[in-house]
């Protein structure tokens, strides 16, 4: 497995694995697209020797704070790592950026992803009563690096 950045011409196969992993409420072709061009924003992309694309990580920045944004790991490739590895290099890249905090946001039924955070140290902070479309929760997590 290789972790690298973003390429623009990973934004289609990115956007229909967010399809895949969030048929709830996935971003966008655009959304993807508008965060690619955001110089707050890393993306960092998981693939296998042949270059296919395994699982795709997004994190913003603003000064000393950071808010991952997503981490999508392709079904195949789930509970192998994967999650782990692309969580540890948007971690690292916000340490490089000088973050002291990062956050995330999780559906309280997503027990595989709140399992996966817990791991790499993150906690509770608060919920989000009916955050989703859908209505459901949202537990917000932080971590300090």
């Amino acid at each position: 497995m290789q972790i690298r950045g973003w390429r623009y011409r990973d934004i289609l196969r990115i956007s229909e694995m967010e399809k895949e992993c969030f048929p709830e409420e996935p971003w966008s072709f655009q959304m993807l697209v508008s965060s690619f061009e955001q110089d707050a924003f890393t993306g960092l992309v998981s693939t296998e020797e042949d270059g296919e694309i395994t699982g795709y990580a997004g994190i913003s920045v603003a000064a000393d704070e950071a808010d991952i944004q997503n981490i999508a790991v392709s079904e195949p490739y789930r509970r192998s790592g994967v999650g782990m590895a692309l969580l540890e290099a948007l971690l690292a890249k916000a340490k490089e950026k000088g973050v002291k905090r990062v956050f995330l946001e999780v559906r309280v039924s997503n027990s595989p992803a709140m399992s996966l955070y817990l791991k790499a140290g993150f906690s509770g902070v608060y919920a989000r009563t009916r955050y989703y479309t859908d209505g459901e929760d949202c537990l917000v997590m932080a971590k300090d690096i």
